[in-house]
């Protein structure tokens, strides 16, 4: 059943709105934005800025003022937004929010990014007018060990808060005291260590006061830019965005791997997968890729150059009598199909798990974590068959040729006698046990799609350069076709 529309204006612009929409909610579905502070579109509504403040015309009389985060439109509603009043106001407010702030934008891992300085350039750009000392409070508090919180740069609009009581389910934060004392607090009977969904509220804090003790003082936002990915971790594939350096701002005099590592992920917003959240394991995603590397190809342990290796990797397959390929769950799409192409029914393959869940973390949950810690099995068992519990029920004592692709296989599992061919992007005491070992490109090397666990493709894109000793899966299941006679 469609919603019933109301016809209101806003500037002077008629526009339409569901009935039910507030102001803010209606001016952002139709392409206008209001300032905010403490207003989210999955959040309940407080109130507590006052910065979205707008002016209703009257037929007659005087205008009347609200907060456009809780005032419903109704019909016929003419809104102003940038009236000389609405400046005037929204003006003094920035002065009240920006009161007793340190203004220390120069040191503050928020600059660039940072709705108080947007704001106070767009809405006000004058020195605060009081003359009276700032209210100090207390510097880099450790809300948890993943979060430092600078009171004196909070707002309180109190956005974390309400995303642990709201959307993590931890209630691990709340607000003590009251006026210029108020401050935020960890709750006494909860335990923000436990929160698997904190570091969002850095990402929901409108200014500095939140801040990645691991990130914290690591690198200008305008030194880095965002790639669009998806979050390996599990079954879900949350869309992220990767952030790494601009070859632009590139550093040549310090560290040279430091154009090529992960600053940090965020969340990418998609509605039909993770909307506009994710967990802390995406946030750590640098642990994970940036684990000591395999670049170098061999020949029984022996370092070879990389056409040497494929080669190598062909004369086995094309002089195997019962071959058997263990594939990843980590693979891409276009990967998988690669490898589909390329061997079809003449090689077996087995879809292994290549990550199992770790020690200690979170199976699965409300909100967004699955229990299947690999991005891309539904794509790969649609091609084939899940590995066996009794690994001998798919490698037989007489398979003679065993193609491993990825992670997480044992290789005393290997029928004995049988030639071994990885492929893996870490470093692994089973690289140099292989008959032949290539090294293949991550993730942040490539451009391909997952399928998450509900069918959803998505996108990620390559953030860095492959190495010219490392290939990409993709590339060498081409080159390897026609070993197989497929």
């Amino acid at each position: 059943m469609s919603k019933k529309m109301l016809d209101f204006a806003i500037d002077g612009v008629p526009m339409q709105a569901e009935d039910g929409q507030t102001v803010i909610q209606a001016a952002r579905a139709n392409g206008v934005e209001i300032p905010h502070f403490c207003w989210h579109p999955q959040l309940s509504v407080p109130g507590n800025c006052r910065i979205c403040m707008v002016e209703i015309e009257q037929d007659s009389g005087d205008p009347w003022f609200d907060i456009a985060c809780n005032m419903p439109v109704t019909a016929g509603m003419r809104v102003l937004t940038k009236s000389e009043k609405i400046k005037t106001l929204n003006q003094d407010t920035m002065q009240f929010i920006t009161l007793n702030h340190p203004v220390d934008c120069g040191v503050c891992n928020k600059s660039g990014e940072c709705l108080l300085q947007d704001y106070h350039y767009e809405l006000n750009g004058a020195a605060s007018k009081s003359r009276d000392p700032k209210t100090h409070a207390t510097k880099f508090f450790p809300l948890s060990d993943r979060i430092m919180l600078d009171n004196e740069r909070c707002i309180m609009c109190t956005l974390c808060v309400r995303f642990t009581n709201e959307v993590s389910g931890s209630k691990a934060l709340g607000a003590v005291n009251r006026g210029d004392h108020a401050l935020i607090r960890p709750a006494e009977d909860a335990d923000f260590n436990l929160d698997v969904y904190s570091d969002n509220v850095i990402d929901l804090c409108p200014v500095g006061a939140l801040l990645s003790t691991e990130l914290m003082n690591h690198a200008r936002v305008w030194y880095l830019q965002a790639t669009p990915s998806v979050c390996p971790g599990c079954e879900r594939g949350c869309s992220i965005d990767v952030w790494h350096r601009k070859h632009e701002w590139k550093l040549n005099a310090l560290d040279p791997r430091l154009n090529t590592t992960i600053d940090r992920v965020t969340p990418h917003e998609n509605p039909e997968v993770n909307g506009l959240w994710v967990c802390n394991k995406a946030r750590d995603l640098a642990h994970l890729f940036e684990r000591p590397r395999a670049e170098q190809s061999m020949q029984h342990g022996a370092p070879v150059e990389l056409g040497v290796a494929i080669a190598a990797a062909k004369q086995l397959i094309a002089a195997a009598r019962k071959p058997v390929a263990i594939v990843s769950s980590w693979g891409s799409n276009e990967e998988l199909t690669a490898f589909h192409t390329a061997f079809g029914t003449t090689v077996p393959g087995f879809v292994k798990a290549d990550h199992l869940p770790l020690p200690g973390e979170v199976l699965e949950d409300h909100l967004l974590i699955k229990p299947d810690k690999n991005p891309n099995r539904k794509a790969a068992l649609a091609l084939y068959s899940a590995l066996p519990e009794r690994v001998s029920d798919a490698l037989s004592a007489d398979s003679d040729v065993v193609l491993v692709w990825g992670e997480g296989f044992d290789s005393a599992l290997v029928p004995s006698g049988a030639k071994v061919i990885r492929l893996d992007s870490y470093a692994h005491a089973a690289n140099a046990a292989a008959d032949v070992f290539i090294p293949i490109s991550v993730q942040t090397e490539r451009s391909g799609h997952y399928t998450n666990f509900n069918g959803v493709v998505t996108p990620f894109e390559a953030c860095f350069p492959v190495k010219p000793s490392i290939v990409h899966a993709e590339a060498l299941f081409a080159a390897l076709s026609a070993a197989s006679g497929a």
